[in-house]
């Protein structure tokens, strides 16, 4: 039986007393988000999935000490996403802690239809250009017709799949074959979605969330 959740933070009280009733309203807020609780309690439709469990190694005085590190990304498949990373001596304890970190790390991806050669205004691609950095990795996603399906590599489709995007041309440059930057680039590049605010013509064009 799982513990009764007590709020420690001025957002998780908000969010028990029912004045706070959506992930949305919750970030609009401000206030950081510290507590897992509040995205189970608002977003309980939520996946994971691990992107990557490494082994890394450190000397220290008493010898040598081995930890896993893993990449967990998560999300509703409907606008919301995250990415976690944590190290522990145990892969289950790791993929645990970086799903949490996953969490709470949460973001609210803008959705929906930039692509001049569809023009539905349904939420299942992106509604302009946008570009994400991580280390030597740089993304630029792209706006897709709808059937074109997530032309990026596999890492990425994880994610954007995750965050409920289901149409986008990606261009990749730098490392991707590391996997935490190429994942946070891409976390990067939808976090920007919210950064740009377009013109109200150009919002009734593209429509989506």
């Amino acid at each position: 039986m799982a513990e009764e959740w007590i709020p420690k933070t001025r957002l998780g009280k908000l969010v028990a007393k029912g004045e706070i009733t959506s992930m949305s309203d919750a970030l609009k807020t401000g206030y950081p988000l510290k507590e897992v609780e509040i995205v189970d309690a608002l977003l309980p439709e939520m996946e994971d999935q691990v992107l990557d469990v490494n082994m890394v190694q450190r000397m220290t005085d008493s010898g040598r000490r081995t930890k896993f590190r893993v990449v967990v990304a998560v999300g509703n498949k409907d606008g919301f996403v995250g990415i976690g990373i944590a190290k522990d001596k145990e892969v289950g304890m790791a993929i645990r802690k970086a799903v949490d970190n996953a969490k709470l790390n949460i973001i609210e991806v803008k959705r929906g239809c930039g692509s001049w050669e569809c023009g539905c205004g349904m939420p299942h691609s992106l509604p302009f250009k946008v570009e994400g950095k991580s280390g030597s990795v740089r993304v630029i996603l792209k706006p897709a017709p709808r059937g074109v399906g997530l032309a990026v590599g596999n890492v990425a489709k994880v994610v954007l799949g995750l965050a409920g995007i289901r149409d986008v041309w990606g261009v990749t440059k730098g490392e991707t074959r590391t996997t935490i930057n190429y994942a946070k680039a891409v976390y990067n590049a939808l976090k920007n979605t919210a950064i740009y605010k377009p013109p109200e013509e150009m919002r009734k064009q593209i429509g989506g969330s």
